[in-house]
């Protein structure tokens, strides 16, 4: 399901991010949100929430006097989405790739390396 969600900008992500916690909202109340950590216009932001309509990624209530608007996927389906997309675009598609060089530039300390082998240790489990 995650391929067929639409690529959305970083822009879009903030919107989605104020539908994420707590929707249905009119786009006054997307507005309001925005515009508490953005100098984004009214304007802009119905142009972003009109965009993620257009692009089947926010749905629309039409039902009452006022519209309001309410994500089509979760946050969890998206952020999948994105990380498949990026993956692919910049790894050739293999997380191992991605891993291997985060990995050896980035300094772990020895709990995260332990994290990580638990992580890798009970994927394995799960994969048998």
């Amino acid at each position: 399901m995650t391929d067929r969600i639409p690529s959305i900008s970083e822009s879009e992500w903030e919107v989605m991010t104020v539908l994420w916690h707590g929707a249905p909202k009119t786009a006054n109340e997307v507005i309001l949100s925005l515009q508490e950590h953005t100098d984004w216009k009214p304007k802009t932001i119905r142009t972003l929430l009109d965009r993620l309509v257009h692009k089947n990624v926010v749905g629309v209530n039409k039902n009452q006097r006022i519209y309001t608007f309410f994500p089509l996927y979760s946050q969890d389906e998206c952020q999948r989405a994105e990380a498949q997309s990026f993956i692919k675009r910049i790894y050739g598609g293999t997380v191992k790739s991605m891993l291997v060089q985060f990995i050896q530039e980035d300094s772990l300390s020895d709990d995260e390396i332990n994290e990580l082998r638990t992580i890798l240790a009970k994927k394995q489990k799960k994969d048998q």
